[in-house]
């Protein structure tokens, strides 16, 4: 497509979908400058931990011997070194019992109020999954270090899922869908959920990220931000939490909130929460539209952009911050 036709698509377009792309606050430009001490630790976290599911345990899958209960019995043990006391929440797939992995940090005065923070640890068979999604369990097991010893107002939930991928099955059978179905029969109050999925992979370079039609025409076309993905019903949530995150994250930033038949912004736990009424969003480096590597054998930790990443997670940490803790 040339610049004209783009243009000329974009500007008949942009009266039905500005409703869905256009969002508060900039996204960061320039870089991101030297990094704290509390961000060079926060850096070798993150890597830690994507080495060690990634490398060290590898295909993250249930039909590869002990590794998905590997990884979830490594997540277990780094909750647990932190003070937590993880809960495994049981169900079954394909006749094979899996586990989600939950910790809670309990809130002060508004504890009936729950921010879900999730991300899935298994793989397809066919990749060691260094960004998808040993990157979201990394992110998600740092923040538990970050937030471990804070007094929120609201209940902070940090969970770690199996069967994301849910390798022939349903998406009614992922890890996710249990968990939001039993916190809906337990009547508890979700504020949002935010899906961490693949927050690693960064590409400079012009033509280094990809769209499906006609979000081609409203986003950059370098693969150098996040995104924050969800739909209409979420629209609030997604623009709320984008806010706070370009207020102090030192990394670019998009987001779009769009109807759900629009079907690649549904591909995360996060849509499992929507099924169940809850307002929700993925953060993601966009998956196979910039990864060239997704899903296979080549999706390896030196593939990654730590710096980025660090970036990401910390403006994380400050959505999730400000969620917790309403003004």
């Amino acid at each position: 497509m040339n610049k004209v036709t783009k243009g000329l698509l974009k500007a008949l377009l942009f009266p039905v979908f500005w409703r869905y792309v256009s969002m508060p606050g900039k996204s960061f430009k320039g870089r991101p400058g030297a990094f704290t001490n509390d961000e060079t630790s926060l850096q070798a976290g993150l890597r830690k931990h994507i080495e060690a599911l990634s490398a060290t345990i590898g295909i993250r899958h249930h039909n590869l011997g002990e590794t998905l209960s590997a990884s979830a019995a490594y997540i277990v043990s780094s909750f647990e070194e932190l003070g937590f006391k993880p809960r495994l929440e049981r169900f079954e797939f394909d006749g094979v019992p899996m586990h989600n992995v939950e910790v809670i940090i309990p809130g002060r005065n508004r504890a009936s109020e729950w921010v879900v923070i999730g991300a899935h640890y298994d793989t397809v068979p066919t990749t060691p999954g260094a960004d998808d999604n040993a990157s979201g369990v990394a992110a998600l097991l740092e923040l538990a270090r970050i937030l471990k010893d804070t007094q929120p107002d609201c209940t902070i939930c940090l969970v770690a899922y199996a069967n994301e991928e849910h390798n022939g099955g349903t998406w009614e059978q992922m890890g996710s869908y249990a968990h939001a179905r039993g916190l809906k029969e337990k009547g508890t109050n979700v504020k949002g959920m935010i899906s961490l999925e693949m927050l690693g992979y960064f590409d400079e370079a012009e033509g280094s990220q990809k769209y499906p039609f006609p979000f081609n025409l409203f986003y950059p076309t370098r693969g150098n931000f996040i995104g924050f993905v969800g739909n209409t019903a979420s629209a609030k949530f997604v623009r709320h939490c984008l806010a706070t995150f370009r207020k102090s994250a030192r990394v670019p930033s998009e987001a779009v909130a769009a109807p759900e038949k629009f079907r690649d912004i549904a591909r995360s736990d996060h849509w499992a929460f929507w099924r169940h009424g809850y307002p929700a969003f993925m953060v993601t480096d966009t998956s196979n539209f910039r990864n060239p590597h997704v899903h296979l054998m080549s999706d390896t930790v030196d593939t990654l952009d730590f710096q980025s990443m660090t970036m990401v997670v910390k403006g994380i940490e400050a959505v999730v911050r400000d969620l917790a803790n309403p003004q």
